[in-house]
């Protein structure tokens, strides 16, 4: 009988609110420690800082001298994964596994890495981390990629074809279980207000979709650096009545939100720093709770939209073939609810929660036997 796996999480962050992705990584099916808090993570999940007090630290360093070009953060974390008995590691994000990269490698361990966006895309990034990236490739057991471009891109920077692999995200089971009315003539849209997210081109569509339904509303979730620009923007354009902002939600909220909805937007683009989608998790969302999908050829998108059968899509930059799209399904309610069936069924065959988290335990499994 094999020994029971134990399975170090690496994440920069705690709970970010719109890395639902990452933390239903903790549902693996092994012995699981989810450490935090920056690129060497400084904290476990259920412990708290893996050391709190920098005065221990350099009494100890004293007593045993770091190792040369070893931080305190790294030697903390190793003597974590030592104590927990871990025996493999999945890096969220290539950054992250960069950056900790001489911990799991002094200690042997089998090393999983899962891309998700900037980090396969931002200029500054790649730059920074290409002599990295080089070494993850060699080192590491496997890499996941969660688009098809994402996975060319990865090719590109040198990662060997048989260590990587397409996986793309899951959808929480509970948006199965949706029934949109498709009555309403309201459109819905969930995401960071972030540059490669490009809210402000949503709302230029929804400008010009006002001026032939003028009871359309926008609802849109989320939070983030261009949410006041919007803002603005929906006052000077004189479309404040059709579009509400509602901040960040949780689940329960955003399944109440796509019930009431006719369709789900996003104008993903690729901004100018590089910075990309990988594929955005809300879609895969909307499509499962049976909405039909609005959204720019971007990333991952054209990978779980299915073109004028699950969404329809357009280029980006492209406000007037989105804005038409929009007011298709306002003349044609039957149209959204074809698409959105069909999408529905789409997501149920091919990207379940269970079948992106049995493809990762299969690497895991593989990687440490």
């Amino acid at each position: 009988m094999s020994s029971p796996i134990n399975l170090a999480i690496f994440s920069p962050n705690a709970n970010a609110y719109s890395e639902t992705f990452i933390q239903a990584h903790k549902q693996l099916p092994f012995q699981v420690k989810y450490y935090y808090d920056g690129f060497v993570p400084k904290a476990l999940e259920g412990k708290g800082k893996l050391s709190n007090n920098a005065l221990v630290n350099r009494v100890v360093s004293k007593l045993k001298p770091l190792p040369p070009n070893t931080s305190y953060s790294e030697r903390n974390l190793e003597k974590s994964l030592l104590e927990n008995k871990i025996n493999c590691v999945l890096a969220e994000y290539g950054t992250t596994a960069a950056e900790s990269l001489n911990v799991i490698r002094r200690l042997n361990l089998p090393l999983i890495v899962h891309f998700h966006g900037y980090d396969a895309s931002k200029y500054d990034i790649i730059e920074k981390y290409r002599g990295k990236y080089t070494e993850i490739f060699t080192y590491a057991k496997a890499i996941i990629a969660v688009s098809k471009r994402m996975y060319n891109d990865l090719q590109a920077l040198g990662c060997p074809t048989y260590k990587l692999h397409l996986i793309t995200y899951g959808t929480n089971p509970d948006f199965f279980a949706l029934k949109p009315t498709y009555t309403k003539p309201h459109f819905v849209g969930v995401g960071r207000f972030v540059d490669k997210k490009a809210p402000y081109l949503t709302l230029a569509a929804l400008k010009e979709v006002v001026k032939v339904h003028p009871d359309v509303v926008l609802n849109l979730g989320g939070t983030g650096p261009l949410l006041n620009t919007c803002m603005n923007l929906a006052k000077l354009w004189n479309i404040e009545a059709n579009v509400n902002f509602k901040g960040i939600m949780n689940p329960a909220d955003v399944m109440r939100m796509f019930e009431d909805a006719l369709g789900f937007v996003q104008h993903s683009v690729r901004a100018s720093d590089g910075d990309s989608e990988g594929t955005p998790v809300a879609v895969i969302e909307a499509s499962a709770a049976g909405l039909p999908v609005i959204a720019s050829r971007h990333a991952g998108i054209p990978d779980v939209v299915i073109e004028n059968e699950t969404g329809l899509l357009f280029d980006e930059l492209d406000v007037d073939t989105m804005t038409k799209h929009m007011i298709s399904l306002l003349d044609d309610a039957s149209l959204a609810e074809s698409l959105g069936k069909k999408g529905r069924q789409n997501i149920q065959n091919n990207y379940t929660l269970d079948q992106h988290l049995a493809k990762i335990t299969d690497l895991v499994n593989s990687s440490v036997n």
